[in-house]
């Protein structure tokens, strides 16, 4: 399972508790768009295993020397692209993720859990731990080869999930 977070804003730890908790101690790979926050932040999340992860506009530079403002990976057959997006228009991060020949583009910034299908399906976790006016959440994606593609969900911290959604790979 491949589990999404973002804009964790916490100081000394990952800020997890109840289904995100769970997911991320389940996750077989972590993606993290940006603002952990703090250095501490990072080393919990880093300490769950594969993460891969990009800085976001509150984060010290110490965590800006550690990880890239963005990157591209495969997860079975997609490639994904991640950026915290506080640099971006939705044009630019429909570009990035053209230019990225990516399956899917994971962002952060707005604290807003979405998921938009397109030309490249833009997926927002939301943050889980500082939701500020929107309701916290992570995203959970599991590869399912009937579809050959992936299954996801939104889900806050309670379990309850709010939106399912599918990602194939682009032709």
């Amino acid at each position: 399972m491949l589990v999404a977070l973002s804009d964790t804003h916490s100081r000394d730890g990952a800020a997890l508790s109840g289904r995100t908790a769970e997911a991320v101690e389940a996750a077989t790979v972590l993606v993290h768009a940006g603002d952990f926050t703090t250095e501490p932040v990072l080393d919990a999340f880093e300490s769950y295993g594969p993460l891969y992860a990009v800085y976001g506009n509150n984060d010290s530079p110490a965590i800006r020397d550690r990880i890239p403002a963005n990157l591209l990976f495969e997860w079975n057959d997609l490639r994904i692209v991640v950026v915290h997006g506080h640099e971006h228009t939705d044009t630019a991060l429909s570009m990035l993720g053209r230019q990225s020949n990516a399956d899917l583009l994971v962002v952060g910034h707005s604290h807003k859990p979405m998921f938009r299908d397109g030309p490249v399906p833009v997926l927002n976790p939301g943050s889980h731990a500082d939701p500020r006016w929107n309701r916290p959440a992570h995203a959970e994606l599991v590869w399912d080869d009937e579809i050959d593609g992936a299954r996801g969900t939104l889900v806050e911290p309670s379990g309850t999930v709010f939106e399912r959604f599918v990602v194939e790979p682009r032709e």
